[in-house]
């Protein structure tokens, strides 16, 4: 067995070996696993069945995982990312009003897309004519919008006629235990605690049961406080009927008008941008720290990598979740010392063992997992530091992008305003040259749907 492991992921010549790889790909589970209840959470705000979108998580997560360590025999792990969850939800269905059903076909067409560009190499162009300063920006921004969200979720903010929104009412239980919990995540981050937001879930949660034993938190489903002790711990997983293929529906209400298609597009782009960020940028940083990258700064299996990452989210859209990504925190499995696909295996096969005990993930709380939406959202602002913020070419499109997907409680029109606006600095600056002719057509679409569509 050993041999054919060996011999299979190369464990000799990437010097590892069987027991460092499992160790690595539980580590990368444990970092992780607070996806199979953040995004039930979020998903099923947008009328989506949350034990169907628990199992469309672990399968998707556990399928792209497989995928990785199989064709691109690399230590990372996909799962429905953060961002692109919030996007779907929040955004394109509760803010645009679009079904989950288009939703969903919109991430099966941007899959298809990413399927044909990983195949060409056109993928990496594409990514590579969006000027820094925007990619640093759309993530700072989606950061911020994920910690509004969290927030919101756990009754830290509220809303108000007068002001618009507002803190909440801090002496009840939920948004009380929410910020004791994002302080204890905070402190278990800043100390280096591997599965720092997975135990800070569970302790949040901890201290609910506690609230709900003293009769501080009242359980009232109508309200949408429900009983936060699992009825059981093992069971059979709940059915996928309620998403699986539900994303064909969607295709059908695309012709419904010119300006429906035209928002479809630019929300299929919308997740094909932040996806082709979120995965290169996590490919190279994951490679950078498992020392895999050439002298040239190149991943040997990239092509591979991000053909997994595309058939993934395929799968995750006929499952019925939203789009599959490379996750960063893959990067504790290698710090570990995970090398190859061996460590991914591991990794999906605990995504897998983790569909037995699914009353668990789905009784964990919105206030619960919202520590977790703040704690990433506030690691995705890091990209700032790369800017020249005393220039205002790179100030300008980033303070509007981070401005306005908070504001308008919207990824895409984040997107839309922080694409104009660039394309307008430079144009002021006189260097039209630096604008690339995609720029120049997104910037034009972005315009077209605002107008249109609003």
């Amino acid at each position: 067995m050993h041999a054919w492991l060996d011999s299979t992921f190369g464990l000799e010549k990437n010097n590892t070996s069987v027991r460092t790889e499992i160790l690595a790909g539980i580590t990368t589970f444990a970092t992780m696993a607070y996806i199979l209840a953040v995004n039930a959470n979020i998903l099923s705000a947008a009328g989506l069945d949350q034990g169907a979108v628990f199992v469309a998580t672990a399968l998707s997560a556990a399928i792209g995982t497989i995928l990785m360590g199989v064709l691109a025999n690399l230590p990372f792990a996909m799962a429905p990312g953060m961002g692109l969850n919030a996007f779907f939800a929040y955004s394109v269905v509760i803010g645009m009003g679009f079904s989950p059903q288009l939703a969903l076909a919109a991430i099966f067409t941007e899959g298809i897309l990413f399927i044909v560009l990983s195949k060409t190499g056109a993928r990496k162009a594409l990514f590579n004519a969006v000027p820094l300063t925007l990619k640093y920006a759309v993530g700072a921004g989606i950061g911020v919008f994920i910690i509004f969200i969290g927030l919101k979720n756990a009754g830290v903010v509220v809303s108000n006629p007068a002001t618009y929104v507002a803190m909440g009412d801090l002496t009840k239980a939920a948004p009380a235990v929410a910020l004791t919990g994002v302080i204890i995540t905070i402190f278990l981050l800043i100390k280096r605690v591997r599965g720092a937001l997975l135990i800070g879930i569970v302790l949040t949660w901890l201290i609910g049961i506690l609230a709900q034993q003293i009769g501080w938190y009242a359980v009232d489903p109508s309200a949408g406080a429900y009983d936060l002790i699992p009825a059981t711990f093992v069971s059979s997983p709940p059915s996928l009927a309620p998403t699986f293929g539900i994303f064909l529906g969607g295709f059908g209400e695309i012709f419904v008008s010119f300006s429906g298609f035209l928002t479809f597009l630019t929300v299929t782009f919308a997740f094909f941008f932040v996806d082709i960020f979120d995965t290169l940028g996590t490919l190279a940083g994951v490679a950078s720290k498992a020392k895999l990258l050439d002298e040239h700064g190149h991943l040997e299996k990239v092509d591979e990598a991000m053909l997994s990452d595309a058939i993934a989210t395929v799968v995750g859209a006929v499952l019925g979740t939203s789009t599959v990504t490379t996750y960063i925190e893959s990067a504790a499995g290698v710090e570990e010392g995970g090398r190859t696909g061996l460590t991914a295996i591991t990794t999906a096969a605990l995504f897998l063992a983790s569909l037995l005990i699914a009353p668990v993930f789905l009784t964990i709380p919105g206030f619960a997992t919202a520590t977790a939406l703040v704690a990433v959202g506030i690691m995705m602002m890091e990209p700032i530091g790369n800017l020249k913020l005393d220039d205002l070419e790179d100030l300008i499109p980033l303070g509007i992008t981070i401005v306005t997907m908070p504001l308008f409680f919207s990824i895409s029109h984040g997107l839309a305003f922080g694409f104009i606006s660039y394309v307008t600095v430079k144009t002021a600056a006189g260097k039209t040259e630096e604008i690339s002719s995609f720029m120049w057509v997104l910037a034009l679409i972005f315009l077209l749907q605002m107008v249109l569509v609003g």
